[in-house]
């Protein structure tokens, strides 16, 4: 059925609407269920239909997404109880925050990313260390580490200072190769030196914060889905990568169950 003209002003179907706004037709019944944006007219027929004003309606919402306020808070603001400029200003104060707070983490990347690139084409192989702290800050990281866990993470950092995290970062990747050398030699995982590497790597997340039930898991859960990705973004050989860490939770088990 063609697009319906009426007194009042034009009128559409939701395959008309979604073709002419680029929103998707399913997008359009969310939004309808929601009550954020639905038909405001039905025809002779039953036919629902899109106006002008459902129009209107439709681009502030789709404004406000891009804004990055949830449907809720969208749908506060649209309320006429919600739509006093105070709400607005402080959904809209939140979400700069949330962008802000987006933009330092793109920045810090950033520079870890250019100094990695510019030792590459000085021939110079970066540090494991840097490497690693260029993975913490991938999307990865925050799709699996909440909110909250990052930031006390980041505040524990800000508390151990710079020289005290690189020295940890830098043990760390010690601490990988040793794992390395034990598991190709076929050292048992419940040799004490390997005991000793276990619980020096298990102390090194406790003075960076890493040691806690959630933090483990959330890692543990980023290493399952990954482990193959983050292998191939280290300085080792993948394969030896992936074998020894697989090596230290194995032995890592192995004192737990001892």
């Amino acid at each position: 059925m063609g697009t319906e003209q009426h007194e009042s002003g034009r009128r559409w179907t939701v395959g008309e609407l979604a073709r002419a706004t680029g929103v998707t037709v399913r997008a359009l019944h969310h939004y309808d269920r929601l009550g954020l944006v639905s038909p405001g007219e039905r025809t002779a027929s039953g036919h629902r239909r899109y106006t002008a004003a459902d129009v209107r309606r439709l681009y502030r919402v789709r404004g406000l997404r891009q804004l990055g306020l949830s449907l809720p808070e969208i749908a506060a603001v649209l309320d006429h109880r919600g739509a006093d400029p105070a709400t607005l200003r402080q959904l809209l104060d939140a979400q700069l925050r949330q962008v802000r707070a987006q933009i330092e983490r793109a920045n810090r990347l950033e520079v870890q990313l250019t100094e990695l690139v510019a030792q590459l084409d000085a021939e110079d192989v970066p540090r494991p260390d840097q490497f690693l702290t260029t993975l913490e800050t991938m999307s990865m990281y925050e799709r699996y580490f909440s909110q909250d866990q990052r930031d006390r993470l980041a505040e524990r950092r800000a508390a151990l200072g710079t020289e005290a995290v690189d020295a940890a970062r830098a043990e760390m990747s010690t601490l990988i190769e040793e794992a390395i050398r034990h598991q190709r030699a076929g050292t048992p995982v419940d040799d004490p030196a390997v005991r000793d590497l276990v619980g020096r790597w298990t102390g090194l997340g406790t003075l960076l914060g890493t040691d806690g039930a959630r933090e483990q898991a959330s890692a543990g859960r980023l290493w399952d889905d990954h482990r193959e990705e983050i292998s191939r973004r280290m300085p080792w050989p993948a394969e030896d990568f992936l074998a020894a860490v697989e090596y230290l939770r194995a032995a890592r088990g192995a004192g737990r169950a001892g």
